[in-house]
């Protein structure tokens, strides 16, 4: 239980033994800087039912929780009861709290969901590249908040391996590929597939040019292009199951997804299930007919089927092709009912950037009005997308940063920093190496994640590597900090009677106790941003006080204990929000 529950259970208890009436609810804030005290009631919420003034109503509550030994002191301005708490309040569970390894996470309840969350999502004729980061470590930590707030918890991801796309890689690897494989090259799988879908680009683009130049305009150009024409004969015998096509494509895709999970290792990213469009591209088509018997869909005089949904503010949304072939919507509404049918789940999550806004609006609206009572627990994690400070990244010219690169640009990056300020200075190579690794990819992940998921990032390597600031080093430093105190002396009871504690040990416990509440607002809002700057703030405040009061030079072994026990406390709380960032802590940095 959070504080502020604790505070408000109080508060209830004092108005039943005052005026014989116990409110079901009460407003309680932390009090602001420039009143005394540490948390606020709002009393204006009970002058109706009290029928007094509000500055009377704080009077009487304030002096019957002092006269009941509850408060040390309270002062009111205006309709704010703010409450100075005895020290025993903030001690009497800090021992249990500090040997909670598990503080803050709710244990599966009754109230428990099953929640699936789909994240990562490729196309295997490219490697994952920054925009994709995001997007997994998104996926990732929304599920690691999910299983913390108390929910269980279904990884999933459905790669796209078909398509005009797939075929592109396909039909440059033959052409242009002499039979390049990732053994015979020593390029990984999914970068050497990459490598073609770009070479297929650049000819397809000379190919455009030499058109016109014959006359064409610019789209009979690209449709008429050679190269493209392949690809769509390509598309249609994989669709007819050509053997010698399928072999092909089964063979590039297993490249890929080789050089996909070594990617998600790095990454400390992972899936409970997988699923391939080439597998769902068939589904949905059985709605559409249910849709059309119903009168939610329409056939127009073309055959092709389509949804009105103007009265809701949206468009007409094509559902099935003329000749009777599925779009991207088709498929989604197939594979959402699949999920609920095989995985016994109670909430789907669709982590997708923002361009696709418009797409989840309308998929859960039609889910609705075919009859799906589920579709109201469909939720879209929306975010900006990730920019360099030289600009966006295109796929088909090559100018993606893509996820390898990245880390290993990170590792580096931590290195050269690290070496700079001599903070592994008699470290061996090896223990140098993985933490290069853990501050590289920390810093990245926590620099992603601090942001709202709705804002877009322009993303700077060095400026996330610090060991200063709202960053993920500056976290992790401290962590460090506190293992290297707690390893030259362990706390032992002590006895809270008469104990004294300074203001920012307040600050830190009422922020301790704030972060069960923290993972549950991070789980309801979709945003782990929350838990990243809740943590930072920690940090903030322990720092402070680090350097402003001693802990193992402190004037008693009741002091010293205190802030022992405070300092464990502190550190199990930010490794385990590290955790659910997807952040590993070292012990020594």
């Amino acid at each position: 239980m959070n504080l502020k529950s604790i505070v408000s259970e109080i508060l209830k208890n004092s108005i039943s033994d005052i005026y014989g009436y116990q409110p079901e609810s009460l407003e309680i804030q932390n009090t602001k800087k420039e009143f005394e005290g540490e948390y606020t009631l709002v009393v204006f919420p009970l002058i109706r039912e009290l029928k007094k003034k509000p500055e009377i109503i704080g009077e009487e509550i304030g002096n019957h929780l002092k006269l009941k030994n509850l408060i040390s002191d309270f002062n009111v301005v205006k309709g704010f009861l703010n409450m100075n708490f005895k020290n025993e309040f903030w001690l009497t569970d800090l021992i249990k709290n500090a040997e909670n390894k598990d503080f803050g996470y709710t244990a599966e309840n009754q109230n428990s969901k099953s929640i699936m969350v789909e994240y990562s999502s490729p196309n295997t004729n490219k490697p994952i590249h920054l925009g994709h980061i995001r997007n997994n470590l998104l996926g990732y930590s929304m599920a690691q908040i999910f299983k913390a707030a108390g929910h269980k918890v279904q990884k999933i991801q459905i790669v796209n391996d078909r398509g005009i796309h797939i075929c592109k890689s396909m039909i440059a690897w033959q052409k242009f590929g002499n039979g390049e494989t990732p053994e015979s090259s020593g390029i990984k799988g999914d970068h050497l597939v990459g490598k073609y879908y770009v070479e297929f680009d650049k000819h397809y683009r000379e190919q455009i040019k030499e058109l016109i130049a014959a006359g064409q305009t610019e789209d009979e150009a690209k449709k008429n292009a050679p190269l493209f024409l392949e690809a769509q004969e390509m598309l249609r015998k994989w669709e007819d199951g050509d053997k010698d096509v399928r072999s092909l494509w089964a063979m590039m895709n297993g490249w890929v997804y080789a050089g996909f999970e070594k990617t998600y290792k790095r990454l400390g990213v992972d899936f409970d299930h997988y699923q391939y469009e080439s597998n769902t591209y068939l589904l949905g088509k059985d709605l559409i007919q249910k849709g059309l018997d119903s009168g939610v869909f329409f056939k127009k005089d073309d055959g092709s089927v389509w949804i009105d949904l103007t009265a809701d503010g949206l468009d007409e949304k094509l559902v099935l092709r003329s000749d009777g072939t599925s779009v991207y919507m088709t498929q989604d509404l197939g594979t959402a009912v699949e999920r609920f049918n095989t995985f016994n789940i109670d909430k789907l999550i669709y982590v997708v950037g923002n361009e696709q806004d418009y797409h989840f609006k309308v998929l859960f609206l039609i889910l609705k009005k075919l009859g799906f009572e589920w579709a109201d627990s469909l939720e879209h994690l929306s975010y900006g997308m990730v920019n360099l400070p030289d600009g966006k990244m295109k796929s088909r010219e090559g100018t993606v940063v893509d996820a390898d690169e990245l880390m290993e640009e990170m590792f580096q990056t931590a290195k050269e920093i690290s070496a700079e300020l001599g903070k592994l200075d008699g470290y061996s190579e090896d223990e140098k190496n993985k933490l290069y690794e853990i501050i590289g990819l920390g810093a990245l992940k926590y620099f992603i994640l601090k942001v709202d998921p709705k804002k877009g990032i322009l993303f700077n390597p060095k400026e996330s590597v610090d060991f200063a600031g709202n960053t993920g080093p500056f976290i992790q430093y401290t962590y460090a900090r506190i293992q290297s105190i707690l390893e030259k002396r362990r706390p032992e009871e002590f006895d809270i009677e008469n104990l004294e504690l300074e203001k920012i040990e307040i600050e830190i416990i009422r922020h301790l106790y704030d972060f069960e509440g923290i993972i549950l607002n991070a789980s309801e809002s979709l945003n782990p941003a929350l838990l990243a700057n809740y943590v930072y703030d920690l940090v903030r405040i322990f720092n402070s006080f680090y350097q402003n009061f001693p802990i193992l030079n402190a004037q008693n072994s009741q002091v010293i204990n205190k802030r022992l026990y405070l300092s464990k406390w502190s550190s199990n709380v930010i490794i385990n929000a590290l955790r659910l960032l997807g952040i590993d802590s070292p012990k020594k940095m």
